[in-house]
């Protein structure tokens, strides 16, 4: 989940406005922009950020509870409790057979080990646990307060609802500004790399944005591609981008649950019966499953759906619903001749120079 906020714009080092293709460096990083204008990547779309969509708009931000987050927070400390009672004294007694211990003494070793430690698995569950679910509570109640950043891609325009804000802003999809911000720095295990994604437009002195971690610079613009995509109406259908792994059967419910868990098992024993994977990978498989709990993330994920739908999510303000009312096609807005122009640039350089790097093709674009 993301919150759009408000906050000093960032000076451009040569003064000058961005556009797309522009590279601003900063001590230990760098700042790409993708936008404005909206040019396409050819990049795969990729997008976990978006919460609801329709003909008419896209929301991105709101998020909905996922498994993998249940199974860090209820696996994670049930596993290292685990390992710390039963995978310590393993090791233990593997080490004190290795030094040329009999059976009976090694496993004797390990017996009182595990006495002595089993105490400290039991504290390290439940310290674990109790962090787990302040950050899990943190969470749930972001889901009830934040209210995503809407794109109208009829009207082509985009809704900010800036923290603590009492009325919306609106701007035209072609002012949008959408950046990567890449940064690294040195620790003791060797050099750390972070990326970042934002998108946000200047407001009566303000940086009105809305920003998020990302695991890599092709992400972020994966990210990026599948909101461009939707706004141009080159994807109508996004429920493939938040389901890489096809876990969504036709009738399912649109969010995680254990549905996906039973289409998980049943594309296991497919793969394994078609020599896709082998029976190692899926015992681990089945290791993994067990050790986060089975299908309890999953049950807890319809609970959480649930609730939410109770509680209500936060209601939008009029002048965002009265903009998010569908228009007449007459009326529907028509990409510049501007953008036209140089998408069909970008598009052909792309085509010519398939590995050239996008930053590269945006900024030949808009030198000729």
């Amino acid at each position: 989940m993301t919150k759009a906020k408000a906050a000093p714009p960032q000076p451009s080092i040569n003064g000058a406005s961005k556009k797309a293709g522009d590279i601003e460096f900063f001590p230990m990083g760098r700042q790409t922009y993708l936008a404005p204008l909206p040019l396409p990547t050819e990049a795969e779309p990729f997008c976990s950020y978006i919460s609801d969509y329709n003909d008419r708009y896209l929301d991105f931000g709101g998020g909905k509870p996922n498994a993998y987050s249940y199974q860090i927070w209820l696996g994670g400390p049930f596993s290292t409790a685990c390992l710390v009672a039963f995978g310590f004294p393993f090791i233990c007694w593997c080490i004190v057979l290795a030094l040329g211990e009999n059976f009976a003494d090694s496993w004797e070793f390990a017996a009182g080990f595990f006495s002595f430690i089993w105490k400290y698995a039991l504290f390290t569950w439940f310290s674990a646990s109790a962090v787990c679910f302040y950050v899990w509570l943190e969470a749930h109640n972001l889901f009830t307060e934040v209210i995503p950043t809407r794109f109208n891609r009829q009207r082509r325009e985009v809704c900010f609802m800036p923290e603590g804000a009492t009325e919306p802003l609106f701007v035209p999809w072609e002012s949008l500004s959408a950046w990567v911000v890449q940064s690294q720095g040195a620790s003791q295990y060797g050099v750390t790399r972070q990326y970042g994604m934002g998108m946000g437009f200047e407001h009566e002195g303000e940086l009105v944005r809305v920003e998020f971690q990302c695991g890599a610079f092709e992400l972020a613009i994966a990210n990026w591609e599948a909101v461009r995509g939707y706004m141009e109406y080159e994807l109508n259908d996004l429920s493939t981008l938040q389901d890489p792994l096809e876990l969504q059967a036709p009738g399912d419910p649109p969010h995680e649950g254990l549905h996906t868990f039973r289409n998980a098992r049943a594309g296991l024993h497919r793969r394994i019966r078609e020599k896709e994977v082998g029976w190692i990978y899926g015992f681990f498989w089945y290791v993994y499953h067990v050790m986060t709990l089975w299908t309890l993330p999953n049950h807890c994920v319809e609970w959480e759906i649930k609730r939410i739908a109770k509680v209500g999510r936060k209601a939008l303000p009029q002048a965002m619903r009265d903009w998010s009312e569908p228009l007449p096609p007459e009326q529907w807005a028509k990409p510049s001749a501007e953008l036209l122009r140089l998408s069909a640039k970008v598009k052909a350089l792309i085509k010519r120079s398939p590995r050239k790097p996008i930053t590269e093709i945006f900024a030949e674009v808009y030198r000729r």
